[in-house]
């Protein structure tokens, strides 16, 4: 797991969302990620503009 997904996870247990909404962030940063074919650490505002 990446340091990345890991704090993404500790973020949002700690504000208790629901498991349901934690795997869905999660596929959706995936997509995201894998539509721009970078790490989301790289990826900002002009993407997600386009």
């Amino acid at each position: 797991m990446t340091p990345l997904r890991q704090r993404m996870l500790h973020d949002m247990q700690i504000r208790n969302l629901a498991d349901n909404t934690q795997t869905s962030y999660l596929i959706q940063v995936s997509c995201f990620a894998r539509h721009f074919r970078r790490s989301p650490e790289l990826l900002g505002p002009e993407e997600i503009r386009a």
